[in-house]
């Protein structure tokens, strides 16, 4: 008999989509795949392990949300592992780096162009959502304060961001996430793309890993970014950078006063004395505009 697999389909503003994603892994989807959908719209399709497991994230969607649109459906045999490869193409992350999977048989086509191999599998980060992008963007355009330097990815997820920094010039990465499937996945991207060797992946809190970093990046939500601040901020090196993405834009004030103080202003004393805010950049309209925020520690004068 066929595997059946049982999954969740909501569809989704595409500024709700990394939220209702993290909302999905909670309610126990071992994989999503994100789809096209409508102008402003994608579609999340999470397979579930069983049809009872289904139907409980189906009821506890709708119990946060009358208003979500998601059905219960199946799929049989291999057509969970086909779907989600028939939707995944190469495409451009920065202007030097374009993710491709490994079925792709993608190789560079341009002077300076940089292929990170990637499955995003059961872990989340395609590259193709606007907080991962963002975040991507900044280290190309800081590229000299990244090259040689250490890189921590806290959230790594697919290991996608960690990656993209080895590419684009950190000597050395970690990646860590609470989710250990999480990091088979992130650990089988670094195969594909032969970068094994300069990342270290581990599935652990933040307040596991010991020592400081040239890069610390941090691509959740803004709610669990708030709650890790100090940690985060004690993770980066002097003269390092901090970029924080997940951020919907009209979290952003309450972000940078956890992170700077209030009014988002250089704290005079603990961890937060040191950083300064170096940007911020947006993508989208609106409320569901999403921001990614760079900051930086001083060097010692």
């Amino acid at each position: 008999m066929r595997p059946r697999f049982p999954f969740v389909a909501v569809e989704a503003p595409a500024g709700r989509v990394e939220e209702l994603g993290v909302q999905l892994f909670e309610l126990g989807a071992t994989g999503i795949e994100e789809r096209a959908g409508r102008p402003g719209m994608a579609t999340l399709v999470a397979c579930f392990a069983s049809r009872a497991r289904a139907e409980r994230a189906l009821g506890g969607l709708r119990q946060a949300d009358g208003r979500v649109a998601a059905e219960l459906g199946e799929m049989v045999g291999d057509e969970w592992r086909d779907a989600y490869k028939k939707h995944f193409a190469p495409f451009a992350l920065t202007e030097t780096v374009t993710v491709a999977p490994p079925w792709a048989g993608y190789a560079a086509r341009r002077a300076g162009e940089k292929v990170l191999v990637l499955d995003p599998g059961r872990a989340f980060g395609t590259g193709l959502h606007a907080s991962t992008a963002l975040v991507a963007e900044a280290m190309e355009r800081r590229a000299p304060s990244l090259r040689g330097r250490r890189l921590l990815d806290v959230g790594t997820g697919s290991g996608i961001l960690a990656l993209a920094g080895l590419l684009l010039g950190a000597k050395r990465a970690v990646g860590i996430d609470t989710d250990a499937a999480a990091i088979d996945v992130a650990r089988e991207n670094a195969a594909h793309s032969g970068l094994a060797a300069r990342i270290k992946l581990r599935p652990a809190p933040i307040d596991a890993i010991r020592g400081r970093f040239g890069w610390v990046v941090a691509n959740i939500e803004a709610r669990v970014l708030v709650a890790m601040a100090e940690p985060l901020l004690r993770r980066v090196a002097p003269g390092g950078t901090l970029a924080l993405s997940g951020i919907l834009a009209q979290e952003r004030a309450e972000l940078l006063a956890s992170f700077l103080g209030p009014g988002g202003r250089t704290a005079r004393e603990g961890p937060r004395a040191d950083f300064t805010l170096l940007e911020t950049r947006r993508r989208g309209r609106g409320p569901e505009a999403w921001a990614t925020v760079v900051l930086r520690r001083r060097s010692p004068s």
